[in-house]
């Protein structure tokens, strides 16, 4: 029910007041009995009316005794006020191993920044070499090309294919430069097999007899080497190294051609090393 409907009801109860006299009144009228017209032929006594009388005027009493009770007691509903809140539950401890939550809406992290596994910060990259060393073989280094370092301090070198080269046979030429003696000397000429190499010869402008001279096929290249003999000495100045071949017809590319230098001097060991300009 609403609240102008509770409240009328409760005004009612209020302002109720039993006619207890009239109820009296009536019960007495039922004791007295009815007039004897009214009486039974069986002359049973008026007493089971009265009873039933009394009974019935009691009942009606206690019923509306207990309404007027009900209503002027039953609080009215009050929409103002809030429900009452539900306890709060006790927020439970979270595990130590428990995963950061998410940063928040507002952009603000729950977490702390996590700190790297190693516990410090991460070395630099150290960096590469630009003109990595040819490998060395039996103390020597290989000419296989690669890499390029035409300088080592008072050493300096070059690579060129010789201007006499034809479409069959070719001269490549190592010319060296030292600012200093040298005490020790290897010079490797290597000239891959492009079809057809075939030495025919090489030379060199410092003395022959104070050189060890060999041309060998190796690793699918014909490798030329030129080494000073023990007790000799290269002076400074500008050198040349030749090595002459044969090749099939036609214009040889010669990009995968090298060259190394490992020499001695005063400053201790030195080493140049490159390729050959392909002839166009």
């Amino acid at each position: 029910m609403n609240e102008e409907l509770t409240g009328r009801l409760r005004t009612a109860a209020e302002a109720h007041q039993p006619d207890r006299a009239r109820i009296l009144a009536r019960v007495e009228r039922g004791m007295s009995g009815a007039p004897d017209r009214h009486r039974e032929s069986s002359g049973a006594g008026p007493w089971p009316r009265v009873a039933l009388a009394s009974l019935a005027a009691a009942g009606i009493l206690a019923v509306g005794g207990f309404a007027v009770a009900a209503i002027v007691q039953s609080p009215p509903a009050r929409p103002d006020l809030p429900a009452t809140p539900a306890a709060p539950s006790t927020p439970s401890t979270p595990s130590a191993s428990s995963t950061p939550s998410a940063p928040s809406a507002s952009g603000t992290p729950h977490s702390t920044p996590s700190v790297p596994a190693t516990g410090g910060p991460t070395a630099p990259d150290r960096p590469s070499s630009t003109s990595p060393s040819p490998a060395v073989s039996g103390g020597a280094g290989s000419a296989r090309p690669g890499g390029t370092r035409v300088q080592d301090g008072p050493l300096w070198s070059a690579g060129s294919l010789d201007p006499g080269s034809n479409t069959y046979w070719a001269q490549s030429d190592i010319t060296l430069k030292t600012t200093q003696p040298l005490t020790a000397l290897t010079v490797e000429l290597r000239i891959t097999q492009t079809g057809g190499v075939q030495s025919t010869g090489n030379w060199r402008t410092l003395p022959a007899d104070d050189f060890t001279v060999t041309v060998q096929h190796e690793g699918g290249a014909v490798v030329y080497r030129w080494i000073l003999k023990p007790g000799r000495t290269v002076p400074a100045g500008q050198h040349v190294f030749a090595g002459q071949y044969n090749h099939a017809a036609g214009e040889r590319e010669a990009g995968h051609d090298g060259y190394r230098v490992d020499a001695n001097g005063p400053r201790g060991a030195l080493a140049v090393w490159g390729g050959f300009t392909p002839t166009r």
